[in-house]
């Protein structure tokens, strides 16, 4: 069933949106990322224009994280008080990302941009995170449990603040810097910046994972909700006909993978996103580097 979607001017099946929503929904309950690093790529590879992809994901993922994050507060794995700080510095993030943003595409170079932060962000990331948690695995196997470090320079700096529920007591500077530059990523990548996040709460501020999921949904809401607002009244570049399809499909999906991820361990879930986030990181590449079959496209005046 093709359907057309009015701002991104294609016509896509509609059933194949939905599918994608569910998919990348699952995700987002597994993992506690959002899913944009991965639906955002999968819509350019469906013929959906980069602009209009990132801003309509991030309207998707705000649905996806919050029906996940219903099911974390249920089981009380949700640090608000962490969320709160990391979301100051996800709003400033935003609003600095869709500057930098709206600038780019004035001088016609947004979708060069994305996809090579996509490829540079993903590489990186799913590279160090595959090593930690093979790492991690060997631990467990050998009867050796992987020690998290309780100290690190972090532990030294003002401004601290308790954390009850990760049981931590450390400086808000770490968690706001995060947000920040979680916030960026939002707004030029259309991400919710789990995939970022995620491994900066565990490695670098020490949060236990069971917590680190429901937390980083949590602010993902807000920072993509600011965002798409960002996007829709700057830009308007956000396609609603896409982004209901992509929210149904989402929304489901997201409660199907928080039992998922319930019943897996800590190493098992973070070399599977690991191994994704690689997968998805190679095929952009592939594109960027492999001649297009279409050398030249039609823009509106004042683009490429």
């Amino acid at each position: 069933m093709q359907i057309y979607l009015p701002i991104a001017e294609v016509s896509v099946n509609a059933f194949l949106l939905l599918g994608l929503g569910g998919m990348v929904g699952v995700l987002s309950g597994m993992f506690g990322v959002g899913g944009g690093f991965l639906m955002t790529p999968l819509l350019f590879f469906i013929g959906i224009p980069p602009a209009v992809a990132v801003a309509t994901e991030a309207n998707q993922i705000v649905a996806s994280s919050f029906s996940g994050v219903l099911a974390h507060l249920r089981r009380k794995t949700v640090d608000l008080k962490m969320g709160t700080v990391l979301l100051v510095g996800g709003l400033i993030g935003a609003a600095l990302g869709v500057w930098v943003f709206n600038y780019l595409k004035s001088l016609g170079q947004v979708d060069l941009l994305v996809k090579l932060c996509y490829v540079v962000f993903l590489g990186i990331i799913g590279s160090l995170m595959f090593v930690e948690s093979l790492n991690a695995i060997r631990k467990t196997r050998s009867g050796s449990a992987p020690k998290r470090k309780k100290h690190n320079w972090i532990h030294g700096l003002p401004f601290k603040m308790r954390f009850r529920t990760s049981g931590l007591y450390i400086s808000v500077i770490p968690p706001v810097i995060v947000g920040i530059l979680v916030g960026i990523l939002a707004a030029i990548m259309g991400v919710g910046g789990g995939f970022i996040m995620v491994p900066a709460m565990i490695y670098l501020l020490g949060m236990p994972t069971k917590v680190v999921v429901g937390t980083s949904l949590f602010q993902i809401i807000f920072v993509t909700g600011f965002t798409t607002l960002l996007h829709a009244t700057t830009n308007y570049t956000v396609d609603m006909v896409l982004a209901v399809l992509l929210l149904i499909g989402g929304v489901v999906g997201a409660q199907i993978g928080t039992v998922i991820g319930a019943k897996l361990k800590a190493e098992q879930l973070r070399i599977l996103l690991a191994l994704m986030v690689l997968v998805v990181c190679g095929k952009l590449a592939l594109d960027l580097l492999i001649q297009p079959s279409e050398l030249f496209s039609i823009g509106a005046a004042g683009g490429h």
